[in-house]
């Protein structure tokens, strides 16, 4: 049995953009496997076999190689930087949006609960006012002031 999570809806949609665009799914492979331990033990691998067997003097070359791609996965970091601040300003506006959407929704539910509390108030005390106002006679006396024979007390 397995079970998906709901995600946000700002993820979804950016995991849709980013599914489409071939730019942005190479520039994710490339910055998920530069992030990870197999890069550095292949960079470890390939820098100490370029010094032992590939050069008698390696570090021009191996000086220019590293300068490059250090340019290019610094690169990558601020695609990847920006690519969140994007992200998270999406997230940002959505989640604010629903807030005010809830905040709306609230003010209405509570004018709503006030309204039906007037209403109840306003039901049951004119009601009793009422009731109290038919027992009272015709000749302004109480009710309760007439005995179950019809005397006065």
């Amino acid at each position: 049995m397995t079970t998906t999570t709901a995600q946000h809806p700002v993820v979804e949609a950016e995991a849709n953009r980013r599914q489409v665009n071939v730019q942005l799914r190479i520039a994710d492979a490339i910055t998920a496997f530069a992030g990870s331990m197999q890069f550095v033990y292949l960079h470890a691998l390939l820098f100490a076999g370029w010094m032992i067997w590939l050069e008698p003097s390696p570090w021009p070359t191996l000086t220019l190689f590293v300068s490059l791609e250090a340019i290019f996965l610094s690169t990558f970091v601020m695609i990847g930087q920006n690519r969140q601040a994007d992200f998270s300003q999406a997230k940002a506006n959505h989640d604010f949006a629903v807030a005010e959407q809830e905040l709306h929704e609230n003010t209405e539910i509570t004018r709503l609960v006030q309204q039906l509390t007037v209403e109840i108030h306003n039901h049951y005390v004119r009601g009793t006012r009422a009731d109290s106002h038919s027992a009272v006679g015709q000749d302004g006396s109480h009710r309760a002031d007439i005995t179950q024979e019809g005397e006065r007390q």
